[in-house]
């Protein structure tokens, strides 16, 4: 059997363990435990499945700017995280190749936010994920558009 041929069988050996909403919360713990930048934000990984996932933040004193509301590289922050999740959740390693925001409303202090992505479409190694990122009333503060690209191994090494 060629290195190419191993390689695929031991992929399919791991996925075939789990099911795909299993994998991507398998993929979601390992991840998050590797990243420091979510956990030292007080970043909460609240759900993975397949192409999806969420996170909530509670935004404290140290987020807001000089307008005493929160900074936007924060909002920012909390989606591309929440858009991390979701493009990794098929275990395939995935980096955004671009993105873009869109900020609607201001955030306070004291604030808890939660940010969704969802996959609208995937076509070879390329994904568009969209994040809508909600305050406490539910009311759309800032939509994100991430576009991600697959790039060579896995969050989860194959057996």
């Amino acid at each position: 059997m060629s290195s190419t041929e191993t390689q695929a069988a031991r992929e399919h050996a791991v996925s075939a363990q789990l099911q795909p909403d299993e994998l991507a919360r398998a993929v979601g713990r390992a991840m998050y435990e590797a990243d420091a930048c979510s956990r030292a934000l007080g970043f909460e990984l609240v759900e993975v499945r397949a192409g999806y996932a969420r996170m909530r933040a509670a935004i404290r004193p140290d987020f807001l700017n000089g307008h005493n509301i929160c900074h936007g590289g924060l909002i920012f922050t909390l989606a591309d995280s929440t858009f991390a999740f979701a493009c990794n959740s098929y275990n395939v390693n995935t980096v955004a190749s671009g993105c873009s925001i869109e900020f609607l409303r201001p955030v306070h202090g004291g604030d808890t936010l939660t940010a969704e992505a969802v996959e609208q479409t995937i076509s070879g190694r390329t994904g568009i994920y969209d994040i809508r990122v909600v305050n406490d009333s539910g009311e759309t503060v800032a939509m994100f558009r991430g576009k991600s690209a697959n790039i060579k191994g896995h969050v989860i090494p194959p057996a």
